[in-house]
């Protein structure tokens, strides 16, 4: 059997402030995350549309405490995680009920606002766990170094 792949980006507005709650015995806390995408496109006659898309989103342990701690309705947010098919029966009806949504792995800071750094450098703070070490990035994006010469064809790494 070939393997598979769930991996999700997304970067959207953050439709509501972010709810963390603790679970269970533990008191691991999960964030609910509402992630409003949007779409703009020409129809064929010429009329400008948008289309947005809302997606729900859940975040576990040192990411949800963090989400929560510094984003709030309206910012910007690249998400990065696997969808997940939650299923159950309905308490009145006893039908099966089902919701796909995003459990977020990392995140990333788009605006400047407060993110944990950033700074003049337009954001680009991010969080995630990498091999169960909780870390933050808040070095500004890399710039590329200007080249002298133009790229041939042969050079391009694709």
């Amino acid at each position: 059997m070939a393997s598979s792949l769930n991996r999700v980006m997304l970067m959207g507005n953050l439709t509501r402030d972010i709810e963390l709650r603790a679970v269970g015995g533990s008191g691991q806390q999960v964030a609910r995350i509402g992630l409003a995408l949007n779409r703009n496109f020409t129809t064929a006659s010429g009329e400008k549309r948008e289309e947005v898309t809302f997606v729900d989103c859940e975040a576990w342990g040192k990411t949800a405490e963090i989400m929560a701690k510094y984003l709030t309705k309206g910012r910007p947010v690249l998400i990065e995680g696997r969808l997940k098919l939650d299923t159950w029966d309905d308490k009145d009806s006893g039908k099966k009920q089902s919701k796909l949504k995003v459990v977020v792995d990392s995140f990333h800071f788009v605006d400047s606002k407060g993110g944990g750094g950033g700074g003049a450098g337009g954001g680009g703070a991010s969080y995630g766990d990498d091999e169960g070490q909780p870390q933050v990035n808040t070095r500004a994006p890399a710039r590329p170094a200007q080249s002298a010469a133009p790229m041939a064809e042969d050079d391009i790494p694709f």
